[in-house]
């Protein structure tokens, strides 16, 4: 088997700075949420279950910074601020989408595999 990138194996590839703060937790889904249209905090907040201010905040911060997230600062009283992917981040949708239907389709077998797994170190231990 041929790896196509194995430097993400490496400590000190960029590519894998990259590639683990796409796998995190709460970046595919805020990307996904994105895709669908611009939105607002709170909205994104809304949309996206169980996420805290302080990890959507966080989130937002570092998608923006990496360049797959545009905020926009509305000049009006209050202000009003809007979140869009940028042309980068809609490059992600694609990918992200097929995982999350990835997810999705072996849901069931992943929990019935970790009920064997919980079943079989119950025995064990």
């Amino acid at each position: 088997m041929s790896l196509r990138n194995p430097e993400v194996f490496c400590v000190d590839c960029p590519g894998r700075k990259i590639m683990a703060r796409l796998l995190s937790k709460w970046t595919g889904l805020v990307v996904r949420c994105l895709s669908m249209r611009t939105m607002r905090y709170s909205e994104l907040r809304r949309t996206i279950g169980g996420i805290s201010q302080k990890m959507l905040t966080q989130t937002l911060r570092e998608l923006e910074a990496d360049g797959l997230v545009e905020r926009k600062v509305h000049p009006v009283v209050p202000p009003k601020v809007e979140y869009s992917l940028t042309a980068l981040g809609l490059t992600l949708v694609g990918p992200l989408t097929e995982l999350g239907y990835w997810a999705e389709t072996h849901a069931a077998e992943i929990e019935a595999a970790n009920q064997r797994y919980q079943e079989k170190t119950k025995k064990t231990a």
